[in-house]
């Protein structure tokens, strides 16, 4: 199982960006699908997740800047981000839950310049 994200750049604050992470190989059910970041020296932290059926989930950070979606037929995840502030600088890493194990993407670097 591959994961790919995509879409990541240098961004003026409040600019925004759309970044995909698309699923291949032997792939069965993907189950729940999530985005994370993560900083240098800092702990990689969820910023959304989504189930199967579409429910989402956010952390505080996120809530009302970002938008977090799949297509199921095309075993993608995307995050649509919004409103981007400096503090959103990080490289953001997609995963998938295929029957219990967790798969994860290489990153796409998120640069946001105030």
């Amino acid at each position: 199982v591959q994961l790919v994200e995509s879409g990541g750049g240098l961004v003026q604050a409040g600019g925004s960006l759309r970044l995909s992470c698309v699923a291949s190989g032997s792939l069965f059910t993907i189950n729940d699908m999530a985005w994370y970041r993560q900083v240098p020296g800092k702990q990689r932290e969820l910023v959304a997740s989504i189930t199967r059926s579409g429910s989402a989930d956010y952390a505080d950070s996120a809530k009302g800047r970002f938008t977090i979606s799949r297509d199921n037929v095309r075993n993608s995840v995307y995050l649509e981000v919004n409103s981007l502030k400096a503090e959103d600088t990080a490289v953001y890493y997609c995963n998938a839950d295929i029957f219990g194990t967790l798969y994860w993407g290489q990153g796409t670097q998120v640069t946001v310049s105030s």
